[in-house]
């Protein structure tokens, strides 16, 4: 039996919605041939497919990301405007292919409007100038006459797109990156990027290169830039064929977003800031099949990182969006990388689109949530497994966070405090186990409707009641092994003795 105690009084921060965020880049078929795909009888008029706009938009996310990734420091966008037949075909430099840029800017801000998401943009910092990236903050967002708002008008959008969220360059601490740097060289550049882009736009919300959250890169850009910008981003991956790994490994990211938030903490009382950059932690997922230098040769574009996910692999997504529920004070932006095809939730054929074990726990979670994180306890069995060294091609060590509970758990309310959401995942792999959840000075008003996903394939809803009253502050779940259960339920102020 685990007892989930839950204090639906106790905010832990509000939700923001582009925590359930979405990462798309120009490798593989994530792109062409995913979400976008010319002459294709799936695809409207512009070349989106419909049904992957279909399932994207079922998940309802806050915000997509774009267009990189390591594809974005050889990325100009120039390129990518215009009439179609006159854009340049050129070399991909980060995955090795050809890029023919018939999927630029104002194809993916009208994705964006389709899917009623945020867009998000990665600006070139490896290959790229200010000039290029003021021109490119200009062409988007400014509704003067100048040259390159003038060209988006040309272009066929009259009106600015507002585009908020904006990156100083992805992974500019790795020498797999176009333009690698040291931490100084990136703080003295990103620190210029930042004050020309927000003279331009104050609008904009600029994002931080960070590395894990972890490491002295991180250190040192947080000292850098904390005071200049909006976010500090995280990218950590997680996975592995070992069943304990990969189910426990995504709390890494809880240790990542702890000791960011520490950082973060520190340089603005030594530098005495008003206000504190929040953490985006703009790439995560389950990814350890298909590494790059195991799915195609230098330079022959055929790189796709077509990962087959397993229902193992979803309890591990749907823990980290309990992390990121439980840790809503910091963590403002989450993307997931990536959304089609490339280490994806949904996959296509040149006939349909279909989904991956990991879409279900992203949908259920992004349906599910309120307006709040809330405080939560779990008090029930745990374990200690033995995590075998080697177990991942990523390095993360997490034994040293155990004993894990066998249930995860996060929670959160709706501002009214009406409703509740919980999620639950069962990790053991061979046993059931009961949920008794227990509200404090709450209870609940009504009948719960629990959702349940398993390796069955199938998601079932029943409503459940407890206790004998018409409220009750106490309610038992039954949670089948290896599962994901989603508890959603009226709820109103009192105490239940």
């Amino acid at each position: 039996m685990s007892r989930i105690a839950i204090a639906p009084a106790r905010t832990l921060g509000t939700i923001d919605r582009c925590v359930f965020g979405g990462f798309v880049e120009h490798l593989g078929r994530c792109i062409y041939g995913g979400l976008y795909e010319e002459g294709s009888p799936r695809a409207d008029e512009r070349g989106f497919r419909q049904d992957v706009l279909g399932l994207l938009r079922e998940l309802r996310l806050g915000a997509l990301r774009w267009p990189g990734g390591n594809f974005v420091s050889n990325y100009h966008w120039t390129d990518g405007i215009g009439p179609k037949a006159e854009r340049p075909r050129r070399p991909e430099l980060a995955w090795g292919g050809e890029e023919p840029n018939t999927f630029g800017t104002d194809e993916f801000l009208a994705y964006c409007a389709e899917l009623g998401a945020e867009p998000y943009i990665c600006l070139n910092m490896g290959t790229g100038t200010l000039a290029e990236a003021l021109a490119w903050v200009e062409y988007c967002n400014s509704a003067r006459h100048t040259a390159w708002a003038s060209r988006r008008r040309a272009n066929g959008r009259d009106e600015p797109y507002g585009v908020r969220y904006w990156a100083l360059g992805n992974e500019m601490y790795g020498q797999w990156q176009v333009g690698m740097m040291t931490a100084d060289e990136y703080v003295r550049e990103a620190t210029r990027w930042a004050r020309a882009i927000r003279m331009l736009d104050p609008q904009a919300r600029l994002v931080a290169c960070g590395e894990t959250g972890l490491t002295e890169w991180d250190a040192v850009v947080i000292d850098g830039l904390a005071g200049l910008v909006d976010y500090h981003s995280v990218h950590i991956y997680t996975g592995s064929d070992d069943y304990w790994t990969n189910v426990l490994q995504p709390h890494q990211a809880e240790r990542a977003i702890r000791t960011t938030a520490a950082l973060i903490d520190r340089t603005a009382y030594l530098q005495r800031l008003d206000r504190k950059p929040a953490i985006a932690y703009d790439e995560w997922n389950v990814w350890y099949r298909t590494v790059p230098e195991n799915t195609g040769s230098e330079n022959t574009g055929t790189v796709d990182l077509a990962e087959r996910y397993t229902f193992d692999d979803a309890l591990a997504v749907a823990t980290y969006l309990n992390i990121f529920i439980r840790n809503c004070d910091r963590v403002r932006l989450a993307n997931l990388a990536q959304m089609v095809n490339a280490i994806a939730p949904i996959v296509t054929t040149e006939e349909t689109a279909a989904v991956q074990p990991i879409y279900y726990p992203f949908l259920l979670h992004a349906r599910a949530a309120l307006d709040a994180g809330v405080d939560v306890h779990v008090d029930g069995p745990v374990i200690s497994p033995e995590l075998p060294p080697g177990a991942s091609r990523w390095p993360h060590r997490v034994a040293d966070l155990g004993p894990f509970t066998l249930v995860d758990a996060a929670a959160s309310v709706s501002t009214d405090r009406g409703r509740i959401a919980v999620t639950l995942v069962n990790r053991d792999p061979g046993a059931a186990e009961q949920a008794r959840l227990v509200l404090r000075d709450f209870v609940f008003a009504g009948p719960a409707d629990v959702t349940t996903l398993t390796d069955g394939g199938t998601v079932t809803s029943s409503a459940v009641t407890s206790g004998t009253g018409p409220a009750t502050g106490a309610l038992a779940v039954g949670l089948p092994p290896r599962s994901f259960t989603v508890v959603e339920a009226p709820i109103a102020a009192g105490r239940f003795a």
